[in-house]
């Protein structure tokens, strides 16, 4: 199918990261290629990277024309430093990751990210990736998968659904979207607008791909690899998400650290950084009326410190 994909937050990325010629910036969430291309457009080079095999694919097609100033590496972008390392670079002016799920992952029905069409119950980023939701929903424990809904996906329902998908897994295999979104439906029954099995799939995708893990990850490591001055955005699209980003951000912008049993603060190791926004940046009206999967978007953007250790 098409591969396609609408960036969110565009100017307000392009705003943060101020790209121009001589910059060096690096796109870990490659995905259809859009933040890229505008980072392209406005004369930086872009190092971009993507777990996900088509779209590296894809987004090489559509930036040949940038010639050497874009270069596309297969990975995730929790393990850019061993990545990155192996190009020689050793530093950017501008680093951005976009953590949501791209628009063609969720129309592409094979993905089975969506429970909207029916189809393989996969979830997995990197198709290369051994573990899919089906692994987990036919192996995984009560407990875990209680776990997994509550944690991931903060489903008040999660003990119930998680007993209705063992009980169901042991008379039939559960290897489709329709056939979990069924069960999830009868034993969670729908009470608002949102689709019972909304947060489920959620908490599945997040699990299966292992995605909390893999921004805390980038976030311990991105710091280190800006050029002072140099500024680091991310986009995400749920409470966890931005929750992780807000409270590492704020540490390694702390001049200091305290705690009650110290007698006085103590210089923090860790500041690295300075914040530029205080509070997440949202989609306007108009961008959301345009783009509707823009309206769940927060854009955090910090920036190291010139004398950083």
């Amino acid at each position: 199918m098409p591969f396609y994909h609408l960036p969110v937050l565009m100017q307000e990325v392009l705003e943060a990261l101020q790209p121009q010629k001589g910059k060096l910036i690096f796109d870990g969430t490659l995905g259809g290629g859009g933040h890229s291309e505008a980072l392209l457009q406005h004369g930086a080079r872009v190092v971009a990277m993507d777990q996900d095999e088509e779209a590296i694919k894809h987004a090489s097609a559509r930036l040949k024309p940038y010639g050497e100033r874009f270069c596309a590496l297969r990975g995730n972008f929790r393990h850019f430093p061993q990545i990155i390392e192996e190009t020689g670079i050793s530093g950017f002016d501008g680093m951005l990751i976009d953590i949501g799920v791209s628009s063609h992952q969720l129309d592409d029905a094979a993905r089975g990210f969506s429970f909207m069409r029916d189809a393989p119950l996969d979830m997995r980023m990197d198709t290369d990736a051994e573990q899919t939701a089906a692994d987990i929903v036919n192996t995984a424990s009560d407990e875990e998968l209680t776990r997994i809904f509550f944690d991931y996906g903060e489903e008040q329902n999660a003990r119930r659904i998680a007993r209705a998908i063992v009980k169901a897994r042991s008379s039939r295999l559960i290897t489709t979207t329709m056939q979990l979104a069924e069960i999830v439906s009868t034993a969670s029954p729908k009470r608002g607008k949102r689709h019972p099995a909304t947060l489920v799939f959620q908490a599945l995708r997040i699990a299966v791909n292992d995605e909390l893990a893999a921004l805390r990850d980038f976030l311990a490591a991105a710091p280190k690899w800006l050029k002072p001055g140099g500024r680091l955005a991310v986009i995400t699209f749920h409470s966890l998400e931005d929750r992780i980003v807000k409270q590492t951000l704020a540490h390694l912008a702390a001049p200091q650290l305290d705690r009650p049993e110290w007698p006085a603060p103590r210089p923090n190791p860790d500041h690295f950084l300075t914040l530029v926004t205080k509070k997440p940046i949202e989609a306007s009206a108009d961008e959301t009326a345009l783009n509707p999967r823009a309206r769940s978007a927060r854009l955090r953007v910090a920036e190291r410190l010139p004398a950083a250790p």
